[in-house]
């Protein structure tokens, strides 16, 4: 059964108007999330210091003790319209220091300003700019939420294809895998998800064909990672809320890499939202999904299985 926290928190989720995902108010949208979530501190001891890999902009978060040789490479989320180093400086603050690694927050180029590819070759040259500095492939782990697991996903096999060093793992948070959105949960779970209500995810699904996919085919294995050929990608990581419209994203997700002959874990977690993990330490589930998402990196950077 869901914790009494979650089922509260769920109530008032249920109650808020979220901003209005169009892209005639997208700068509003932005300013208002980068406000909402100055109400999280960064966990104690975690240091934060800007820096460019690849000519991409981005930050460390480095936990006590992190070893110097083990990197978390994340990618965050906002439906490629929104989302910041700042958004999301908690919930990678609080993944490193689960994973006791350091890591590195991408800020890549958002949509509609920029289309399809920009994101993904900004996440291309940061984790290029990462194996460049030193880190080893066998010590890096991927990770990212929503969009951000689209991208990681697709960083994998951009990276696969072009003969690039793979990372140790992919960890993704209720990722976009599928912009075509035929998935059952879509239709299944439109009224009980609290936080991507019908509406909402209308208005971002809109905003997120029309600004970051464009012209081009929705069903590019490197816009929506579901089609694609997932044959030698390193073990992928998914957790998922059990009531969002985005369940079937990881399940499907997950199943056709296994398909492909690859290792693909997934965790669903019951009564729980789209990327619930930001409501840690609120919520014991958030705090769970953070221990258990920090020690499959650890074992993952140790050459563990």
């Amino acid at each position: 059964m869901p914790s009494l926290q979650s089922r509260i928190l769920r109530f008032f989720l249920r109650g808020l108007n979220f901003v209005d995902w169009r892209a005639e108010n997208i700068v509003r949208a932005r300013r208002w999330e980068d406000a909402a979530v100055r109400i999280f501190p960064v966990p104690c001891g975690v240091s934060v210091e800007g820096c460019v890999l690849g000519n991409v902009p981005g930050e460390w978060l480095i936990p006590p003790g992190a070893p110097e040789d083990r990197a978390l490479f994340y990618i965050h989320g906002g439906g490629f319209v929104m989302g910041s180093l700042a958004t999301h400086r908690v919930l990678v603050a609080r993944l490193a220091h689960a994973a006791g690694a350091r890591a590195f927050s991408v800020d890549y180029r958002l949509a509609p300003e920029h289309r399809f590819p920009a994101a993904l070759e900004d996440c291309r040259a940061a984790y290029r700019g990462l194996l460049q500095t030193g880190f080893p492939p066998r010590r890096i782990v991927v990770a990212g939420d929503s969009a951000g697991g689209n991208l990681a996903l697709t960083l994998l096999l951009m990276l696969r294809d072009a003969g690039d060093p793979l990372p140790a793992a992919v960890v993704c948070l209720s990722p976009v895998t599928d912009l075509a959105f035929t998935g059952e949960s879509f239709r299944t779970k439109a009224k009980i998800d609290p936080l991507l209500t019908r509406a909402a995810f209308a208005s971002l699904s809109d905003s997120m064909i029309s600004g970051y996919v464009g012209s081009e085919d929705p069903r590019n294995p490197l816009i929506s990672p579901l089609y694609a050929d997932l044959h030698r990608l390193p073990p992928v990581l998914l957790h998922v809320g059990e009531d969002e419209i985005l369940l079937d994203d990881s399940v499907q997700l997950a199943q056709r890499v296994r398909e492909a002959g690859g290792r693909a874990e997934v965790a669903v977690w019951e009564g729980m939202w789209h990327v619930f993990q930001v409501f840690a330490p609120l919520v014991p589930e958030s705090n769970r999904s953070i221990a258990q998402i920090g020690d499959f990196i650890r074992r993952m950077q140790q050459g563990g299985k």
